[in-house]
């Protein structure tokens, strides 16, 4: 069975000072459908923290065939066993991403709404590179925006798969997946979800399946 053309990137909220419940609702959201990856994005706070993330999630995300990708720290990524880590501009460069976590390791790549930016992270051997934001997102606060357009070029033109993230909504799922994108990288779009988080996933998931049988 080949899988999916466009699928869901789960990253977590800013902040998880439940962890305990945090990683029951993520075992129920990603029973709900098809997650390609979770992201542990946690800024400002201390290693111990990140580690105890790592610790409580992997199993979780591994059960489930879900690889667990931590942002901007290639070295804690190869300390605790992540399947990746995901490096923005203003992080480690590529090179040391890959030097940290290994060949056999995920190494993404936030390149805002540059395809120049985009092509060197893929000439230089990155898994993915990271387009957006593409809409406003309280999540943090994005340095540029960036319009589908750029996913439909990059899938024309480009082999390394693209990601979409930035705001991302089950209400604007389907153009974005429509427009190219390989994966779609969402936050308070689920976890925010009014009704639940797991029922994000499954209404994420249809939008994604729609907005792919639309591609041209």
């Amino acid at each position: 069975m080949a899988e999916p053309l466009c699928r869901l990137y789960l990253i977590t909220p800013p902040r998880l000072d439940d962890l305990a419940g945090f990683g029951r609702s993520l075992a129920h959201a990603l029973d709900a459908g098809d997650v390609a990856a979770l992201q542990v994005r946690l800024k400002d706070v201390p290693d111990e923290i990140i580690a105890g993330a790592v610790d409580a999630l992997l199993p979780i995300a591994a059960a489930r065939g879900v690889a667990l990708i931590l942002n901007d720290r290639p070295d804690l990524a190869a300390r605790l066993g992540c399947d990746g880590v995901h490096v923005g501009q203003e992080d480690a460069s590529y090179a040391e991403a890959r030097r940290a976590v290994g060949r056999d390791k995920i190494v993404g790549v936030t390149c805002h709404d540059s395809r120049h930016l985009a092509m060197e992270a893929a000439e230089a051997g990155a898994d993915y590179v990271a387009f957006g934001a593409f809409f406003p997102t309280t999540t943090k606060d994005p340095k540029t925006r960036a319009e589908p357009e750029i996913l439909s070029i990059w899938q024309e033109t480009m082999e390394v798969p693209c990601v979409a993230i930035g705001g991302i909504t089950v209400e604007t799922a389907r153009e974005l997946a429509r427009a190219g994108a390989d994966f779609l990288a969402v936050s308070a779009g689920v976890w925010s979800y009014g009704d639940g988080p797991a029922a994000a996933v499954a209404a994420f998931n249809r939008e994604i399946e729609a907005g792919v049988a639309e591609r041209g």
